[in-house]
């Protein structure tokens, strides 16, 4: 599967859909393009996809329809072969426009509540059979108690970050990605992005495998002169 081709897609599904381009679930359905032939490979997030198609891309309503996130959350599962954890949610949230925002997916319930409704809803969809053999097996292990909570909530979770300010990329760890992306703001000259966080339950050993990886192209302690392609590569990982 080409970027050209999906592309393509895009726009083709657009005009039929009367100019406005489709979200990555409904695009997925009418192509049959798959999330994991492009995410990763082409775009970091969807919204990537539609502007380099030549489209805004798309926002999410405010009032978000519950089966509609379900039916997001049970697509995430398939892409990542497993249950999302807290911060995985938290991140996708942030990163893809179709996606529910995680306050609306943790006012759902507990985890084991969400897990229900996304067995309920696969249980339903002969399309969804792949997934529902992930998550049925979760209602029989799942703590009563254990909810979808902040991941913020883990001392032992965190993420493992990639900023540029100017020509320089910059590799860090923290459990607030965020809130250390404004406090490394308010100390450079130049205007600061981030550009693609990973989460992980070993931030330290995470970054510490990215500084050895670009080792050859370290400026200075965690500041590193990357290219493109290497760039691509750590976009490539959503989670480690």
């Amino acid at each position: 599967m080409d970027k050209a081709h999906i592309i393509a897609e895009i726009k083709r599904t657009a005009e039929a859909n009367g100019g406005k381009p489709l979200g990555k679930s409904r695009f997925e359905k009418a192509t049959g393009i798959k999330i994991h032939e492009w995410c990763g490979k082409y775009w970091a997030r969807w919204g990537d996809a539609l502007q380099e198609a030549g489209f805004e891309p798309n926002t999410l309503q405010t009032a978000y329809d519950r089966n509609a996130m379900i039916e997001q959350i049970a697509l995430f599962t398939r892409e990542l072969r497993r249950f999302p954890v807290p911060s995985e949610l938290q991140m996708r949230s942030r990163q893809d426009g179709d996606f529910p925002g995680y306050a609306a997916i943790i006012r759902v319930g507990k985890k084991a509540e969400i897990v229900r409704l996304v067995v309920e809803f696969c249980s339903n969809r002969d399309d969804f059979n792949d997934v529902l053999e992930i998550c049925r097996p979760l209602l029989q292990s799942q703590p009563e108690a254990e909810t979808v909570a902040p991941a913020d909530d883990d001392p032992t979770f965190g993420h493992v970050y990639l900023m540029k300010s100017g020509k320089h990329h910059k590799i860090g760890h923290t459990n607030a990605a965020g809130r250390r992306e404004y406090e490394l703001a308010i100390q450079l000259p130049e205007r600061l992005t981030t550009v693609h966080v990973i989460a992980t339950d070993d931030p330290a050993g995470i970054e510490a495998y990215w500084h050895k990886r670009f080792e050859a192209k370290r400026l200075k302690g965690e500041w590193f002169n990357l290219d493109a392609a290497d760039v691509r590569a750590f976009k490539r990982r959503q989670f480690m």
